[in-house]
């Protein structure tokens, strides 16, 4: 389920500190303020918020920052982005409460196929299970250990666990390359988790490693995708757990002692701890938090949200005042998991996205994306010189090629490399090179593309964000750089041997109306979709002539019925346009720029288990506790018991996860047959659900308030 996020009455900072605004213990002041981070593709965002403020919205956020996110240690962006943020506000560490924690690592991981070492217990499954959901795949040449065990849809025991089997695989994948964690999915381990919570026991008793166990993960019942989620949490726990760690220590380093939460791909946030061990339920977690942010940002409880980045545009849907969650689980990297988490649609177009010339039956045109860029002229701000020169040797060509204005860098070392390949990277290691430069010659040039298309480097080129800068819609990089790159581009031909653009400003327009009327597209697509409609008919000639404002004997108009919430930082230079195409009220809000983090710390803690009760036999009800089956006399009695055990655990998970004196909830869902005339119980679905606030720091020493 979703976060809830807190704008009306105002009891919500008190609860977040179990007293009232002000309150002191032992002379010792609160910690009020609220930390939040996020990490983007390009920069890595910080806020902080008052505590004592929430319910005032926007009023609330203390002071804000950005710092280049640096992909090759995270945290370190991370670091100098809370330091910025404490300057800015002049803020003493140790008024911080709370560190939260929004990431696109696991979801970066799962789409790029990386993440650790991760081997597989399936007991009771057929290898034919197993070739389903793409676990294959996902395997990779990590083991699978395949033994016999698991349980009925009862509960009961199919086949007894072969632990011996267990051990030998163990054994033999030990004597290899060992996994660095394990996951464990056993045949209705959802029913029954006796024997997935003993195979875990002997794998921690043998390896040390981490052990994921699947029923932990989800409470539904299929066991292919649910080993699937699984292997996919294991793959991440090294990961995510480096990242945690290494956020921590940073803080600490800065002199901040609070807890630290991430945002779950739901919105909800959870401790340090809770992600260290289901770091799958991270995925989505940047564009779960901007959801909960535009709609603490705005106070709207309906709305359409649309998130640009520098890489991509997030669109999705704001009910009730929570994200819409995808039904199916979050589907990332083409695995289709069993975490929930927001309903999004992503797409290749940011404020970062390449500009390209595309050759087309009407002519040439301008695409943007969906491949990244670094914007020229945030590369000049680094190396201006060379950017500058480069520029002014490419201008003075007889002709606009298009590689001018194009640069390559290498952002990380890559081992393993020989050639032309590893004399490229020797090049780049330095410091980056104009592309007509290097590429002049023809070996480099084979090896430069066959790098970028690995990912070993990386280009700058003309953006969006450069077009920005031309027309003053944007400002903080080197607008003499976005000019000169995009009069170069200008230049090239069309095919009737004219220029594409009367110089950059004509160009610079031409950019900021592909990506408005793009972005409009995109996001009357996911109305549509919403609404039920076929994919494809927001690029169709009838909407294209609604968005165009045709007037005729006709005139087709196809608005939105809600608010359309822009945010990131380039969403007040784009998104006041991409309402008005829509017909709908622009509702860019205040710190739309680090909407990501401000829903970091905004949201609340929300956790739900869900477990059920059958009718195994006449006059016998079992219900699926935690520990494995029991069976009663009655249905009541049955679902109370369950009810009770569910809230039991909950409650333990609920204060591991960093709740504040957490509030339950539950709902049944019934099912029952006619059989004979008589109406029989089936199946009874029980879900509990805790809530709170996550906890903030103690206490603070004295002086430390502002």
């Amino acid at each position: 389920m979703a976060a809830e996020g807190i704008r009306s009455g105002g009891s919500a900072a008190g609860a977040a500190t179990g007293g009232s605004a002000g309150a002191a213990t032992g002379g010792r002041a609160l910690p009020r303020m609220l930390l939040g981070l996020d990490t983007g593709g390009t920069y890595t965002d910080a806020v902080l918020v008052d505590a004592d403020r929430l319910e005032h919205g926007p009023a609330a956020v203390v002071a804000s920052a950005k710092r280049l996110t640096t992909p090759g240690d995270l945290a370190r962006g991370l670091g100098a982005a809370m330091q910025a943020v404490l300057a800015e506000a002049g803020a003493s560490p140790a008024e911080i409460g709370l560190v939260s924690l929004s990431t696109t690592l696991a979801t970066n991981a799962l789409v790029e196929g990386q993440g650790g070492r991760a081997g597989l217990v399936a007991i009771g499954f057929e290898a034919a299970d197993l070739a389903r959901q793409g676990l294959d795949r996902a395997l990779d040449d990590a083991p699978l250990i395949r033994i016999a065990g698991g349980h009925d849809a009862s509960g009961a025991q199919a086949a007894p666990l072969d632990l011996a089997a267990l051990e030998a695989g163990l054994a033999e994948t030990l004597a290899g390359t060992p996994a660095e964690a394990y996951a464990v999915c056993g045949l209705f381990a959802v029913r029954n988790p006796a024997h997935e919570l003993a195979a875990a026991e002997r794998i921690r008793a043998l390896t040390g490693r981490p052990v994921t166990c699947s029923h932990l993960l989800s409470a539904r019942v299929g066991g292919p995708r649910r080993a699937l989620t699984a292997l996919l949490n294991a793959r991440l726990t090294p990961m995510i757990d480096r990242l945690i760690r290494a956020t921590e220590a940073r803080a600490a380093a800065l002199g901040i002692a609070a807890p630290m939460m991430v945002v779950r791909g739901d919105g909800a946030l959870v401790s340090a701890g809770f992600a260290r061990e289901r770091p799958i339920e991270t995925i989505l977690s940047g564009p779960a938090a901007s959801l909960v942010g535009a709609g603490w940002l705005t106070g709207l409880a309906d709305a359409l949200v649309s998130d640009i980045g520098g890489t991509t545009t997030d669109i999705a849907v704001l009910r009730g005042g929570r994200p819409r969650l995808d039904p199916d689980g979050a589907s990332v990297g083409g695995h289709r998991t069993m975490v929930e988490a927001v309903a999004m649609a992503t797409h290749g177009l940011g404020g970062d996205s390449r500009v390209s010339l595309v050759e087309a039956a009407d002519g040439p045109g301008i695409v943007l994306g969906p491949r990244r860029a670094l914007p020229v002229s945030l590369l000049a701000t680094e190396h201006p010189a060379l950017v500058h020169e480069a520029l002014a040797r490419q201008a003075a060509a007889p002709r606009a090629d298009a590689l001018h204005g194009v640069f390559l860098l290498a952002p990380v070392p890559a081992a393993g490399l020989a050639g032309a390949e590893a004399a490229v990277m020797a090049r780049l290691a330095e410091r980056p090179e104009a592309a007509d430069k290097l590429t002049a010659d023809r070996k480099l040039g084979q090896a430069a593309r066959r790098l970028e298309a690995r990912g070993l480097i990386r280009r700058a080129a003309l953006t969006p964000s450069d077009a920005a800068h031309v027309l003053g819609l944007q400002s903080g990089w080197d607008a003499a750089a976005a000019r000169a790159a995009a009069a170069l581009f200008a230049r090239q031909r069309r095919t009737d041997g004219n220029a594409l653009a009367d110089g950059p400003e004509a160009l610079a327009r031409m950019i900021v109306a592909r990506l408005t009327r793009r972005s409009a597209e995109l996001v009357l697509e996911t109305a549509l979709q919403e609404d039920g409609l076929p994919p494809g008919l927001a690029v169709s000639p009838l909407a294209a002539a609604a968005l165009e404002r045709h007037r005729g004997l006709a005139a087709p108009a196809l608005p939105l019925t809600v608010p359309l919430i822009g945010l990131g930082a380039s969403a007040p230079t784009y998104y006041p346009a991409v309402a008005e195409m829509l017909g709908a009220e622009n509702a860019v809000p205040p710190h739309a720029g680090v909407a990501n983090a401000v829903g970091a710390v905004v949201g609340g803690v929300r956790l739900s288990l869900t477990a059920v009760v059958t009718a195994p036999g006449e006059g016998r009800f079992r219900a699926h506790l935690p520990d494995g089956p029991e069976d009663f006399p009655d249905a009541g009695a049955a679902e109370a018991a369950l009810t009770g055990a569910l809230t039991d655990r909950l409650r333990a998970q609920a204060l591991a996860a960093g709740a504040d004196a957490p509030e339950f909830a539950h709902r049944i869902a019934r099912r029952e047959a006619t059989i004979e005339g008589k109406r029989q119980y089936v199946e009874g679905e029980i879900t509990v659900t805790a809530t709170g606030r996550p906890r903030l720091a103690e206490t603070a020493p004295e002086g430390t308030r502002r």
